[in-house]
């Protein structure tokens, strides 16, 4: 617990990518209509959520008016409501919304990080802030010793986390799954909007991975 509270302090802190930097502190200041009248995170973004947790969420990067405004990931926009009740309809969250720090929302059994922890413009990080942010999920990974399953959020989730655990020649496939040691490795389209309005991601498609992610972790328990 102390070593991921240490390693989080660090994540805050971080400034190596100065693009991803600039642009976070930006947003905070040019903040949308919407959001005008609060105060934005604007920083880089740690992960949270239960540090014994056997189920741990991948996705791409904070969202530019949700975590990076809110300081939560999954927090305040339309991929964190579907994040948010599907993890509260399989138990492993307090509520089914998570709109902003303080409501109430928090998980069990789980924890949820990106790997990207600034929200980069047009969510497209780039190689070299991939590899910047890699060692913390590296660290992440380490020490959230008692993880059974990972479900990766997309394909640069997907991607990251292959990469950390020397899996070669993994492809993207939603709802593919597989072993690596000791755990379970699940991957699922991103739950944006570009893919759950265009129904390329359905509601049915998405409760299925965290059904399966669940009775995994029920039978090893």
């Amino acid at each position: 617990m102390t070593t991921l509270v240490k390693l989080n302090e660090q994540i805050v802190k971080c400034k190596r990518c100065p693009r991803l930097a600039s642009y976070i502190q930006q947003v905070a200041k040019q903040k949308v209509k919407r959001f005008n009248n609060q105060k934005y995170w604007g920083r880089p973004l740690p992960g949270f959520g239960d540090f014994n947790a056997k189920l741990l969420l991948i996705g791409l990067a904070p969202a530019a008016h949700g975590g990076n405004r809110t300081g939560r990931m999954f927090t305040g926009d339309s991929s964190g409501d579907w994040v948010a009740r599907v993890l509260y309809e399989k138990g492993f969250a307090t509520k089914p919304i998570s709109i902003h720090l303080g409501d109430g929302f928090s998980l069990i059994n789980a924890y949820i990080t990106a790997a990207v922890k600034c929200a980069p413009p047009q969510n497209k990080p780039l190689k070299d802030e991939l590899a910047n942010c890699s060692s913390f999920l590296k660290e992440e990974l380490t020490i959230l010793k008692n993880v059974k399953v990972i479900v990766c959020l997309g394909r640069i989730a997907f991607d990251s986390c292959c990469k950390l655990l020397r899996i070669k020649g993994a492809k993207f496939v939603h709802g593919r799954t597989f072993m690596r040691g000791k755990v379970v490795i699940m991957s699922t389209y991103h739950p944006s909007r570009q893919n759950t309005q265009t129904g390329r991601l359905s509601w049915k498609q998405w409760s299925i991975v965290f059904s399966k992610a669940k009775k995994i972790i029920d039978d090893t328990t």
